[in-house]
């Protein structure tokens, strides 16, 4: 199929950006025309090869961009994702086309961090089953259970898990962490004791995923790894959905494995309605907002425009993540 480019410099499918927003602007200001697309993976496919056949760059939501959808991109020079997971777009089909995929490092550190918190004290707290209790006319005063004292399991000790450590010491809590790439000095600097998964998984009272989806990931937390937690322990999730079994996950709060769960992320996005992890008693979920705030939002944004500016201008990029151009990397 021959496909006739529609002439676009930046093609940008991020769905809290905007035509004549912050990011918008530096952009145009820079000499590079937009258009914006959040609804990119929703439109036919024809359509889809247009926009992208004419496109220089593409700063990507969550939404997927396929090998297909690349293969007819032959003007791309870079993909670059607001946010720090690229699960969605596929990384072996722009290297196969030379183009870098980049990411926001750092921009939303510690915007997941705090709502790794707010998660993790609203089921500690029973937050969510105190508003329904009340806002049906009943006074109930539950008991919960306090965040000091309890021991924290961070898998991945990246950037944000980091974050959540320090935040941590500030409720009074032990951490234990596992991450194949372990960092020793900052563990000694934060006070985190180094353990292996399954080490971490049995002894901490709350466990928070700050891991990358790939192969090695995976449904990580099947049934078999949901059992050697502690009855009462709180599973929270804010990285990608497709590291927990969720079916295995619903299970096991129902079943009293586990004493809870929050998740900020899930495996089939926007979840459905119907999905039993959203009548589970026990599990709390919200819309894949945890690195939604204004600052964490704002400083993405630019981040991605800067490094479109820079890469069209002749530079390098930032931040790249497929292995093959890591070495290009600034």
């Amino acid at each position: 199929m021959n496909t006739i480019a529609e002439s676009v410099d930046v093609l940008i499918t991020t769905a809290f950006l905007s035509a004549g927003d912050e990011v918008d602007l530096m952009l145009r200001d820079a000499g590079y025309t937009t258009r914006h697309v959040p609804d990119l993976a929703d439109r036919p496919v024809a359509e889809r090869q247009t926009l992208l056949a004419g496109a220089r760059a593409v700063i990507a939501g969550t939404q997927p961009l396929t090998g297909e959808d690349l293969t007819h991109a032959n003007a791309l020079q870079l993909i670059v994702r607001t946010g720090v997971g690229y699960d969605s777009v596929d990384v072996a089909a722009a290297t196969a086309l030379g183009v870098p995929v980049c990411i926001t490092a750092g921009a939303n550190r510690q915007a997941v961090a705090e709502h790794v918190f707010a998660l993790m004290l609203g089921v500690a707290r029973r937050v969510p089953e105190n508003i329904a209790n009340l806002a049906a006319g009943s006074w109930q005063q539950l008991t919960g259970r306090e965040l000091r004292g309890s021991t924290l399991g961070i898998l991945g000790l990246g950037s944000i898990g980091k974050a959540v450590a320090q935040i941590a010491k500030g409720f009074g809590m032990s951490v234990v962490a596992y991450d194949p790439y372990f960092d020793e000095a900052f563990a000694t600097a934060n006070g985190v004791r180094r353990a292996e998964l399954d080490e971490v998984l049995a002894t901490a009272d709350f466990v928070t995923l700050h891991l990358f989806l790939d192969d090695s990931t995976r449904n990580l937390l099947d049934a078999d790894r949901l059992q050697l937690m502690k009855r009462d322990a709180v599973l929270v999730n804010t990285s990608r959905g497709g590291i927990v079994d969720e079916a295995a996950l619903v299970e096991a709060v129902r079943g009293g494995v586990i004493g809870g769960a929050a998740l900020d992320v899930f495996a089939e996005e926007p979840l459905p309605a119907a999905s039993p992890l959203l009548h589970t008693p026990g599990i709390l979920a919200t819309t894949h907002v945890a690195g939604a705030t204004r600052e964490a939002r704002g400083e993405s944004g630019r981040m991605a425009a800067a490094n479109v500016i820079a890469v069209l201008g002749g530079a390098q990029a930032e931040y790249v993540v497929n292995p093959e151009f890591q070495g290009a990397a600034a």
